[in-house]
């Protein structure tokens, strides 16, 4: 059976300029509309044990069924995306899934060799497990509840009505 049992929600970017990769997403592909969220604070965080003190900003959008998540780091505190991308690096991080156990799902991951690597509570539970050695970037655990099952799904509903023009970028 496959490490990764649940379908991927979400493809996470680092990137050095939020507003320029959203508008690139924009431009590029018609993603959007994007919702930004300056200077994030997440609850809980904890990078290698260690309360987390990154400073992050992310913009959520959608592209076609795909989720996009684009991630700036404006400090170089450690953090599970300066452990894959240093400060003036960019690129493809992790893929998300929602489980419904995420302590069994952590537990599994480890056991296949994948260090659970940062912790945090936002809609839901979370957690980046490194699988960097087996598909070149984390994989990101979401515990499935009604809150972020909901927020994914209300995104994907708002890029199917969106008339691709109005309000690309918002900020929340």
């Amino acid at each position: 059976m496959s490490l990764v049992r649940f379908p991927i929600q979400q493809y996470g970017y680092v990137v050095n300029d939020i507003d320029e990769a959203a508008r690139h997403w924009y431009e590029m592909f018609g993603a959007g509309p994007f919702f930004i969220s300056r200077h994030h604070k997440s609850e809980d965080e904890f990078h290698r044990g260690v309360p987390n003190e990154a400073d992050l900003s992310y913009a959520f959008g959608q592209a076609g069924p795909a989720h996009i998540q684009l991630i700036q780091q404006h400090n170089d505190a450690p953090s599970v995306y300066r452990d894959m991308f240093p400060s003036g690096e960019q690129g493809l991080h992790h893929v998300a899934i929602l489980v419904p156990d995420i302590e069994a799902e952590k537990a599994r991951f480890e056991a296949a060799g994948c260090e659970k690597v940062t912790e945090l509570v936002s809609a839901a539970r979370v957690a980046y497990m490194d699988a960097r050695d087996k598909i070149g970037c984390f994989v990101e655990l979401y515990e499935k509840n009604d809150a972020i099952a909901g927020t994914f799904d209300n995104w994907k509903q708002i890029h199917d009505e969106w008339d691709g023009v109005t309000d690309p970028f918002r900020e929340l």
